[in-house]
Order: structure tokens, then sequence, then C-alpha cells
């Protein structure tokens, strides 16, 4: 048997990242692409080799020869599409975050547990070799008892034309600034590794003259061990860093989020570098797990249940910034900080 997809949303991240992955993972295929704009989708599948391709969300959720759906839209239209997907009874692979808030998410959830079928999302760190490295070295307790959590990620700022930013800085669109982007990645990956972050508290703030979404963010945390945590965003700081520090009573564990270096190991008995190269095409782990979950095979780890509880930490984390985040915030920038 075969897993028949269909993408809504056929852009930048499916040219490399999932749309190849769909169609070379194990028991797989892309049968139908959706864009809006329609020389983009026919050019999408031709290159491709996708046999259909369409300006309607709607002929993909409805095609009776697509078995699931990969959601490749921003976050806006998320539970829109979501909830349509779930009314056809169909699988749904959503790209990350789940969506602008936790309360989408949690609708989005509630609506693919009502129909019984899943819902997947787009974490797919979660099936690269290097972070499944990672998870096994704390299990193992390679370095002892985890002790504390440090996270440290700064870039520089970009001069964004303020009449025309990208949709990752539209809080409409993407529930936020870049710390809903890139920053989730990051706590799914905690989250992956040390279980649900507790006692989460944070603080964020806007700095640029250009946007109102948030580009610094701060928080703490702790696990369910009793390791203590802290995590820093910085957006538009000096030069470039991305480290996560996980420190234990016999040793320390040091990786990025977003790098590709080699997973290093530190403790008494000297240190043990782990290179653990991302596939060509860095979504294809995860998706293989999906379809062998959907053919009975196996299970997927990143589930709407995980990507929920980041969403929920990042509303902890962006709360006050946004004067609360349980209804379309996004229309009210005047009460943001």
């Amino acid at each position: 048997m075969t897993i028949r997809w269909g993408i809504i949303g056929c852009g930048n991240v499916t040219e490399v990242k999932s749309g190849p992955a769909l169609q070379q993972a194990r028991g797989s295929k892309l049968v139908a692409v959706m864009r809006r704009n329609g020389e983009l989708a026919a050019d999408y599948a031709r290159r491709h080799g996708v046999p259909k391709w369409t300006t309607e969300a709607d002929e993909i959720i409805h095609d009776p020869e697509v078995d699931a759906v990969y959601v490749a839209t921003p976050p806006g239209s998320h539970l829109e599409y979501a909830l349509r997907v779930a009314a056809a009874g169909k699988p749904c692979y959503m790209e990350k975050p789940i969506a602008r808030s936790a309360a989408e998410g949690e609708a989005m959830a509630a609506a693919f547990a009502a129909v019984g079928v899943p819902l997947f999302v787009a974490y797919y760190r979660r099936g690269l070799p290097r972070f499944l490295k990672a998870r096994e070295l704390v299990q193992n307790g390679r370095f002892g008892l985890l002790t504390h959590i440090h996270y440290r990620y700064t870039r520089p700022t970009h001069d964004h034309d303020p009449n025309h930013l990208p949709w990752r800085l539209q809080a409409e669109q993407a529930g936020g600034g870049f710390f809903m982007d890139l920053g989730s990645h990051t706590l799914d990956i905690l989250d992956f590794l040390v279980g649900p972050l507790r006692d989460v508290v944070g603080t964020a703030v806007n700095r640029s003259p250009n946007y109102q979404v948030e580009d610094g963010v701060a928080m703490t945390f702790r696990t369910a061990d009793g390791a203590l945590g802290t995590a820093v965003w910085d957006f538009c700081g000096y030069g470039r860093e991305d480290l996560l520090e996980l420190v234990g009573k016999n040793g320390r564990l040091s990786l990025s989020t977003f790098g590709d270096e080699p997973v290093r190991l530190e403790t008494a008995d000297g240190i043990e570098l782990f290179d653990l190269p991302n596939p060509a095409h860095i979504q294809q782990p995860l998706i293989q797990t999906i379809v062998d979950e959907l053919l009975g095979q196996g299970s997927c780890a990143s589930t709407g249940e995980s990507a929920l509880r980041t969403a929920c930490v990042q509303d902890q984390v962006l709360a006050t910034f946004y004067g609360g985040r349980h209804d379309a915030f996004w229309l009210r920038p005047e009460s943001w900080k």
C-alpha cells in the first residue's frame, strides 16, 4: 500500500525540505499540489513530476486519490485548513508551529481527535540522527543526572521595509515574530530531549522601529526531574550564536538547533564528537515515520499533542508582551508592549 499525498501551499519550504521527501519515503507518493498562483503551482508540478496541480485547497482535500494532506502555509491559515482536512476525515501533516496560538492549536487537535484521524506537525528535528543521538545520551545517563540547561541564540537584525514585511514578522500570519518560527524548533527539541517544560516564565521585547513583533525573548523553566533551564533568543544582536548546553553531574552535552556541527559530549573521560550529517531532504526521516504510522508499521514522535505543548510554552512566554494570547491579539497591536 502507498500513502498518496496532496500539498496545500507548495512554496519554498516544499522545494527541497519536504516535497521530494514525500516522493522518496518508502510507501509514499506525492500526487497533487495546490498554490493560489496557478503558474507557480503548474511550474512546481512540472519540475517535481507531480501529476496534478490546482489553485483550490478543497480540490486537494476532497480528491479521492489523496489519502493524506500536507499543509505548508504560514500559521495564519493553519486552523482553517486543519478544520477542513479533519472534516474530510483525512490525516494531516501540518507545518510548524502548529498555529498562531495554543488556543488555535487546541481547536485543531480537538477536531482531529473527534474524527479519529491523526494530526502530525513538522518538527522534523525529532527524526534527525543528531537529535536522536542526543536523546539517547540524555536518556542513558551518559553525563549523569541532568542539573541545568542553557540555550543562546543570536543573529543580527535586518533592515526590513515596514511596508513589505516578510510573513514571519506579521503577527496575523506568524502569531508573533521570529521566536514563533525559529524558537519553536528549540522548544520542541527540548521537549523531545528532556520532556515537557514546567514552571515556564518569560519576557519579550521589541527593539526595531520597522516592525512591532518581538525580537528579543528570555525564559526560565525546569524539567520534571528538577533540572533548571534558561534560554535567550536575540534577533538583533551582534554576531551569530546557536548553542544548546545540557549539563549533568558527570559531564556536558553541547549541540545546536540549526547548525550541523557534531554533537559534543564532554566527561571526565574526555570529549566525544558525534558527526551525524543531515539528509539531503531534511524532513524525510520524520515523514518516513508518518508514512509508517499511517501504514500501521510504526509511530511518529511529532504529533499535534507534542506540538501543542510547544505552543503552550510560547504563549506563556509571550502573553505579557501581547497583552494575552487567547483572542485575535494580532488585530490589536496598540495593546502590545
